[in-house]
């Protein structure tokens, strides 16, 4: 199987690139094809703007969704745009490996999902009518492909469980995973969450890495989050709200997941 990893992280050797170079390692002697998109290391550019265009003209207003539409339809994209499109057509699976700085993902791969993921792409695409609201959250161009995150935080596991001070982790991740992931159509996998990575010593760090190890051997065996897709009868269309008689008694993000 085909396998991108799009990696930010700004140091080679740290706890994160470690976990990059095994990964890699891991998935190649399983007879899988891996590319990276390291990210720091491509220096890549983390702003959309009008650059992005190669028919921009001189003075013209800048609008971000039609203009990446424009470009991504007439083939006139800027090619690093491009280039990492067509990594995601190729690959079977996507993981997304970075440390959670700030409650999210860093700038450069946040970067990397506005610029990359243009619309006619990866959002802006179906048909919508009182049946159908597009192919998203379920459905899209990623559809029948897999994703992953792997993160690294400095807090405790504590820290981030259902009654912890930054809110359970899976709480802190749905926007990337039911957003940045579900909504153009990847089945998502449960996260790998590293914690305290600056307590992680030599045993701590085997340990990470053998449980690391079984996760991606397991990438097409572990079942995904069940998050309910958009047009399959769960959401009132075209006001995209829960069926109230679907968990009535939940809100806020788990209402979301079957």
């Amino acid at each position: 199987m085909n396998v991108l990893l799009v990696y930010a992280h700004p140091e080679p050797r740290s706890l994160n690139g470690s976990l990059k170079d095994f990964s890699v390692k891991r998935l190649e002697d399983a007879g899988h094809v891996v590319q990276v998109s390291d990210l720091y290391a491509m220096n890549w550019k983390a702003s959309l703007d009008a650059n992005d265009s190669l028919d921009r003209q001189t003075g013209a207003r800048f609008n971000p969704s039609l203009d990446s539409k424009r470009a991504f339809k007439d083939g006139r994209q800027s090619q690093d745009i491009a280039l990492e499109q067509e990594k995601l057509r190729w690959a079977d699976a996507v993981i997304l490996q970075f440390p959670l700085w700030w409650f999210s993902m860093p700038a450069i791969l946040k970067g990397w999902v506005e610029r990359v993921y243009a619309y006619g792409f990866a959002y802006g695409i179906g048909e919508h009518s009182d049946a159908r609201w597009g192919d998203r959250y379920g459905e899209g161009a990623m559809a029948g492909k897999r994703a992953m995150l792997i993160v690294t935080t400095g807090g405790w596991e504590s820290h981030y469980s259902p009654r912890g001070i930054n809110g359970p982790i899976d709480d802190v991740l749905f926007p990337i995973q039911h957003g940045v992931l579900y909504y153009p159509g990847f089945d998502v996998l449960p996260p790998f969450v590293i914690h305290r990575t600056s307590r992680i010593d030599e045993a701590r760090f085997s340990e990470v890495r053998d449980a690391l190890g079984q996760r991606l051997d397991d990438l097409w065996k572990t079942a995904p989050i069940p998050f309910r897709p958009q047009n399959a009868g769960a959401y009132d269309i075209p006001e995209l709200t829960l069926r109230p008689d679907l968990a009535p008694d939940q809100v806020g993000f788990s209402a979301h997941i079957e």
